[in-house]
C-alpha cells in the first residue's frame, strides 16, 4: 500500500469521526425541542441525502431492503435502531465527554462477542486494552461516588448496539452490495424511531431547530460515508487510531458550545481510555508487520525455490544437448 493511499484513507477516518462529534454536538442542541426518537428519526431522513454517493452504477436502490444475509441485515437493523436512539438521549442527558467515554466501552463488548459468537482468538494484550478502557471509563463515572441516571444507561446501551452491529457486519461481511449495508443502518432508525415517536411527535416549527436536524441528520450519514472509503484505503489498525480524536472534539465543543468544563478526574479517566486505544493499536501495529514480514519472507523463499528449479531446468537442458 503506498503512502499517498494510506494517507488519505485516515484523512478521510479522521474526518468521519470529526461528522461523527459534531453532529453529537447537533443532537444535544436539540435537548427539549422534540423527543429522541423524533430526532433520530429525523437524522435518518436527511441521511438518506447520502444515497446518491454510495450507490454504484450496476446497484438498485431496492438493495437497500434487498439483502443477501436477511438475517445479519434485520440483526444490524434493530441494533444501529437501538444505538441510534439510545445515544441520543444520552448525549441530550449528559456532557459530551461523559456520553462519549461510556460508549467507548464498545471495543470491550466486541471483543467479548467475537470470543462467544466467532470464536475468534484474543491475546492477553487485547484483554489488557480493553481493561484499560474499562478503568478510564470508571473513572470519569466514579459509581458510587454520584449519582447515574437515565443519560448513563442510555450510553452504555448505545455501547451495547454498537459492539452488536460490528459482529453483525462481519457476520454478513461478505455482502458485496454497498447500498444493502448502509440500508440496514438506514431502515432501522427509520422503521424503528418512526414507530416509537408517533405518542410524542410534533412538526418542528422553527428553523433553527430543522438545521439542528439536518446537521445530526446529514453529518452522521457523512461520516459514515467516509468510514467506508477510509476501510478501502487504509488497514482497519489504521482506520481506528483516529477514534480517539473523537473525544478531542468532544470536550472542545462541550466547553465551547454547551459551557460544560470537565472536572480532574474526566479528564484523567479521558486519558486512561485514550492510553487504552493506543495500546490497541500498538498490538495491532505490531501484529500487522509481523505478518507482513511473514509474508515477504515466503515471497522471498517463493522465489529462491522457482530460481532454483530454473537453474536446474537450464542445467537439464544443457546436459541433454
Amino acid at each position: 500500500m503506498d503512502t499517498k493511499t494510506l494517507f488519505s484513507g485516515m484523512a478521510l477516518a479522521f474526518g468521519a469521526y470529526a461528522a461523527f462529534a459534531i453532529s453529537d454536538a447537533f443532537s444535544k442542541l436539540l435537548d427539549g425541542s422534540l423527543d429522541p426518537f423524533e430526532v433520530a428519526f429525523f437524522g435518518g431522513v436527511f441521511g438518506c441525502l447520502i444515497l446518491p454517493f454510495i450507490r454504484k452504477r450496476h446497484e438498485s436502490y431496492l438493495d437497500i431492503v434487498r439483502p443477501k444475509f436477511r438475517g445479519m441485515w434485520l440483526l444490524r437493523a434493530m441494533c444501529v435502531f437501538v444505538a441510534t436512539a439510545a445515544s441520543v438521549e444520552a448525549f441530550m442527558l449528559l456532557s459530551m465527554p461523559e456520553a462519549l467515554s461510556i460508549t467507548f466501552l464498545m471495543p470491550l463488548f466486541v471483543t467479548i462477542l467475537s470470543v462467544i459468537l466467532l470464536k475468534e482468538k484474543v491475546t492477553i494484550w487485547a484483554w489488557l486494552a480493553v481493561a484499560l478502557g474499562f478503568a478510564g471509563v470508571l473513572i470519569v463515572l466514579r459509581p458510587g461516588m454520584r449519582p447515574l441516571n437515565l443519560g448513563h444507561l442510555c450510553a452504555f446501551l448505545a455501547a451495547c448496539a454498537n459492539a452488536g452491529s460490528v459482529i453483525a457486519y462481519r457476520l454478513a461481511s461478505k455482502e458485496t452490495v454497498r447500498l444493502s449495508l448502509f440500508g440496514s443502518s438506514l431502515m432501522g432508525v427509520l422503521v424503528g424511531n418512526g414507530l416509537l415517536m408517533i405518542a410524542h411527535a410534533k412538526w418542528p416549527a422553527h428553523p433553527k431547530i430543522w438545521i439542528f436536524l439536518f446537521g445530526y441528520g446529514f453529518l452522521t450519514a457523512l461520516g459514515q460515508l467516509c468510514m467506508m472509503l477510509a476501510t478501502a484505503r487504509a488497514p482497519a489498525n489504521r482506520v481506528a487510531l483516529p477514534q480517539y480524536s473523537q473525544m478531542a472534539w468532544g470536550v472542545a465543543l462541550s466547553y465551547l458550545v454547551f459551557k460544560q468544563p470537565i472536572d480532574r478526574w474526566t479528564f484523567i479517566g479521558i486519558a486512561v481510555l485514550t492510553a487504552s486505544g493506543l495500546l490497541n493499536w500498538i498490538r495491532q501495529r505490531i501484529r500487522y508487520e509481523k505478518m507482513a514480514m511473514k509474508e515477504r519472507l515466503e515471497r522471498r523463499k517463493a522465489r529462491k525455490i522457482a530460481h532454483r528449479i530454473l537453474k536446474g531446468t537450464k542445467k537439464s537442458a544443457l546436459s541433454m544437448r
